[in-house]
């Protein structure tokens, strides 16, 4: 294939394929296809759900509503662009679609950190101070919250890529399977050391508002759970924090390898890519399942709704 040539007025990128053999093209399409087709149907059928049903527009569900979006902004910017790749091996992509898609992937990725953040709020105030939960947590309160981690994502994520696009750049080869910020700053040559700055920072910021905060509430929900005297609400209470605290050190675990080893010269270019694309296929996949088909209400609602569809009668 030709590759072409690598000055700043290109339009046209080359990313790193998988470099697949003959045999394996269709098993990978197939795989990629399936999970898109999976993560799709799951969040649509989670976001219906609680949008068509009066009784699931609670503070709870409201915040839980926002997770589903996110998942389908991040697996819609990587998977059509990745499907594409391997059904017609190329590996060329427009300038102008890549800084799309990286910016989709980062809204994704510090979107789902910031929405779990609420969902861990929201979580603490019910369980914490059941009393105050309705005078907290208000329809004013909860479009204020949901307001304040799109707002902060969009700036956060908009100045990032403001950043990158006023350096000039000298290349187009691509080292990475898909675009993200750290990929595309390879192929700047001026000084990138404010980018990088930045970049640690809001890493930073995230890490200690999302963990510090998740840390904090389920270490407090435990506390309640264990000084309940009911033992149907200790083992809800623990199941639930047990499974959403799975999910969330998947994520962190995913994202830190993938940010770490762009800084880490001697890993594996295999197990970067693998990480990365984990880090896009797995949450999207086990978020609806683990906040949605759990959680009994919303199950209840799905099961009544393909109940009334195969018996109509």
């Amino acid at each position: 294939m030709d590759i072409p040539y690598n000055t700043s007025s290109s339009s046209v990128l080359v990313l790193s394929g998988f470099n697949l053999s003959s045999e394996s093209i269709f098993p990978t399409f197939l795989f990629a296809t399936l999970s898109y087709m999976i993560i799709l149907f799951c969040n649509l059928i989670l976001i219906l759900t609680i949008v068509l049903n009066k009784c699931l527009h609670q503070p709870m569900y409201l915040i839980l509503l926002n997770l589903p979006v996110n998942d389908l902004i991040g697996s819609s910017a990587l998977f059509p662009q990745l499907i594409k790749e391997i059904l017609t091996n190329s590996r060329t992509m427009q300038y102008s679609a890549c800084l799309a898609q990286a910016f989709f992937i980062h809204i994704y990725a510090a979107g789902t950190v910031f929405i779990l953040s609420a969902m861990a709020y929201d979580r603490y105030i019910a369980i914490c101070c059941p009393l105050k939960y309705n005078t907290v947590m208000t329809n004013a309160h909860i479009m204020k919250i949901i307001t304040i981690v799109w707002a902060s994502n969009l700036i956060l994520m908009g100045m990032l890529f403001f950043l990158l696009l006023r350096l000039p750049r000298c290349r187009s080869v691509m080292t990475h399977t898909y675009c993200d910020n750290p990929s595309l700053l390879t192929l700047v040559c001026a000084d990138k050391s404010i980018n990088n700055i930045y970049g640690l920072f809001i890493v930073a910021l995230s890490q200690v508002i999302a963990n510090g905060m998740i840390l904090y509430t389920y270490l407090q929900i435990l506390v309640a759970c264990f000084r309940s005297k009911r033992a149907d609400t200790k083992s809800k209470a623990l199941q639930t924090c047990a499974t959403h605290l799975i999910v969330f050190l998947l994520l962190e675990c995913l994202g830190l390898f993938t940010i770490i080893s762009y800084r880490i010269k001697n890993i594996s270019p295999h197990l970067r890519r693998f990480m990365g694309l984990s880090t896009l296929i797995f949450p999207p996949t086990l978020n609806p399942i683990i906040y949605g088909l759990k959680t009994k209400e919303i199950r209840e609602k799905i099961v009544h709704f393909f109940g009334n569809k195969i018996n109509p009668f």
